[in-house]
This record gives structure tokens, sequence and C-alpha cells, in this order.
């Protein structure tokens, strides 16, 4: 019998108290999931999630009894959020499918692991353990798709995909994490067989996923693989081979300049490099105003050095801008980056009208030109400004001939 291996998660405070309250004893309570799949793997567990016999009534009730708050979170489809000390844990009634249209399903509740766990997507996500004894319950192999790094859909891929079709990216986003070697041929074929329908799914569902996917460590091998599979091309066409090339490269170039991964920087680079197509696609994806616009200045290619790039556009737009560059990835210069602050230009208009300059356009198209100079220069004091203003209103001054 396989055991669930101690972790620290597992030791969170008040979760002994959770499980004897939610009847662990009596074998009404399991972990699931996320928790179990990555303790087997020597991950480190995010997200608590728990099966239980109980109706969300009295799970609710019993939680309540035991000093924790319980909220409501999903529970028309079953879900109770326990509130810990150490956070939230998910506690959702066992559950079989009673209708599915490939977006949303009708369920109802049932007291079946088995028939539980058969709703899942992935095997190795239909795992469970045992709070009490830690014994692992596995019904359809997925131990074994755990250690061979296989991602397979649970009973018929087609039918798996029928019933939710964001399991096609969800398939693409779990092997990229778990995955060795090539995908299960049977899930592969099924997801490139069914790629029209995710033209059924909300845009916010498919940007969801496909940040999540590009979040892994490296996504590319993936993603180029769901690029020659035909997988973009109902909800992305614009994604072409030249987009995987400019993700791959970023994700060497972020190694090698030792920068954190950023999910949103991927899909710029992967998105054609033109500003008004990469908005119209952060637009069509719903992101929100902040990401579209950070797509839209990233996709412009300007070079400069960092901070003034980030006075231009903010440091992660600048980090985006020089990764995506060609400068050496060892020598981009994003530490000096690290806690600057954004200065002010130390001179206004009303400086320059003191000076002798007529209200008007002259007065702004002077501070915009002293305002480059400073910038290239480096930011440099007050009186190095001076200077430059003088040089400018002296110019803004002659007569135009």
């Amino acid at each position: 019998m396989t055991l669930l291996p101690d972790a620290a998660w597992r030791h969170l405070p008040g979760l002994d108290r959770l499980l004897d309250a939610l009847g662990a004893a009596e074998g009404d309570i399991r972990f699931v999931g996320g928790a179990v799949r990555d303790t087997l793997l020597g991950l480190a567990v995010k997200d608590i999630d728990c099966a239980t016999r109980l109706l969300p009534e009295e799970s609710s009730h019993r939680i309540a009894a035991a000093g924790f708050k319980a909220i409501p979170t999903g529970i028309a489809h079953g879900t109770v959020t326990a509130l810990l000390p150490s956070g939230p844990v998910e506690v959702t009634t066992l559950r079989r499918d009673v209708a599915t249209d490939g977006r949303r399903a009708v369920v109802a509740f049932t007291d079946e692991w088995r028939e539980d766990a058969a709703r899942r997507d992935f095997t190795i996500n239909a795992l469970s353990a045992d709070p009490s004894t830690g014994a692992i319950h596995d019904y359809f192999g997925g131990r074994a798709d755990l250690d061979a790094g296989l991602v397979r859909f649970i009973g018929d891929p087609l039918r798996r995909i029928a019933e939710d079709h964001l399991r096609i990216l969800r398939l693409f986003r779990f092997h990229a994490r778990f995955g060795r070697g090539a995908p299960d041929p049977a899930a592969l074929d099924a997801c490139i067989a069914r790629a029209n329908d995710l033209m059924a799914l909300s845009r916010e569902r498919i940007a969801d996923e496909l940040i999540k996917l590009l979040g892994v460590t490296d996504p590319a091998p993936t993603v180029r693989l769901m690029h020659d599979s035909g997988i973009f091309r109902p909800i992305i066409p614009e994604i072409t081979a030249d987009g995987v090339a400019r993700l791959e490269r970023l994700i060497a170039r972020e190694t090698i300049a030792k920068v954190a991964s950023d999910p949103l920087r991927r899909l710029g680079a992967l998105l054609p490099a033109d500003p008004a197509t990469a908005a119209a696609i952060a637009q069509r994806l719903k992101l929100s105003k902040a990401a579209t616009r950070r797509l839209e200045q990233a996709a412009a290619a300007i070079d400069d050095e960092p901070r003034a790039l980030a006075y231009r556009f903010g440091a992660q737009v600048a980090a985006d801008l020089l990764l995506r560059g060609e400068r050496p990835a060892e020598a981009l210069g994003l530490d000096t980056l690290d806690g600057w602050e954004r200065p002010r230009l130390p001179i206004g208009g009303g400086n320059l009208i003191a000076m002798g300059l007529k209200p008007g356009p002259v007065v702004a198209a002077t501070l915009q030109a002293i305002e480059q100079r400073w910038i290239a220069e480096g930011f440099p004091d007050g009186e190095r400004v001076a200077q430059l203003a003088a040089e400018a209103t002296t110019q803004a001054k002659r007569p135009r001939k």
C-alpha cells in the first residue's frame, strides 16, 4: 500500500482539528487532487483540498462547531471553505456529473469515492489520501502515471473533452509541468481533433489557462507542440512559429539574466511584435487594462538604458523590453532598477516662461527637449538641469529662418 509522505502542510495549525470535526476517524474525508499529487512528487503544496461524504450544510455546521469560519464559496457545487489560522482549506462533497455542455456541469452529490474520482480530468489528479492513515487511493493508475511522467485522461479522452473543453488547454499545461517525453498519444490526438471546441469557451478562461501554462519553468517545448498541432489556431491564430521562437529565446535570456519568470512577459514574446496587434489580442482575451498596456508597450522593440526605459514605461516594461532586445543577456543592467524610484524633472513650464519664453506650444516643446536630454544624461541634478534649460530656451528664442 502506498502511503502519503509526511510534509509540512500536514501539520498546519488547526488542520487536525478540522479533519477530526469532519469525520476523519470515520473515513468521511480525504485529501484530494494537487495536495496528494504534489506531495508524492516532493513539491511544495499551495492549496489543500478535501473531499467528503458529508453534505455541504453538514460540513458548514461542523466547521463552525470546530471554531473555524465556514465560507460557502461554491455551495451549489458542494464546496465550503474552512478558514484556518494557517489559511483556507476547501471541503467539497463527493459529486457525480448529471449533465455537461463543454463549459459547465450540473452535479449531484454522492457518497461513492470512485464516482467522484471518475469525474476528474487526469489520472494524476484523481488520487486521494486518508488523512488518518495516509493510505493512497488510486482508482485509475495515477501513481504509475506520475512515476512515468504521463498526463493521461481518465477514460475516453474525447468524452472528457466534450464534458469540459478547457481540458484541452489543461492537458498541455499539466504536460508542461509534469510530463516527460512525448505526451500521451490518445490525449494528444483527441485535443487536436477537438481544438475547435475551444472557441466555445469564454476568453477569460482561455487567458487564465494560458497564463498558468506560461508560468511553468519551461513551457516552450509544449507551446511549440501546441502551435505545430494547431491548438492555437481557433483562439489566437496570430501565434506563429516566429512567436514560439521568441518565447524560447526569452526563456533562455531569463535564465542567463537570473530574473524571475513572468507569464505575462512570456505571453508578450509569443504574440506578434506589433503594439497594435498585441493590444488587440489582449483585449480579445479580456486582460486588464494594465496588462493590455504592458503588452502593447513591450511589443515596441525600443532600446535604451534600463533607467531611461523605466522612467518612460515603468520597471516591468523596461525589463520586458531589455529581455526581448538585442543586448547581451548577462549585461542588461536590470539590477540598476532594484529600489530605484522614478525621479521628477526639477523644472516646469513656469520656469521657462520666467526665463523669457512666451506661453504656448513653444514652452511644451522646449520642456520636452530638456527632459529628453536629462534622461539621456542619466537624470542629473538641478544645477545641470538649469544649464540645459538655459541652452534650450536660448535656442527656442532664436528666430526661425
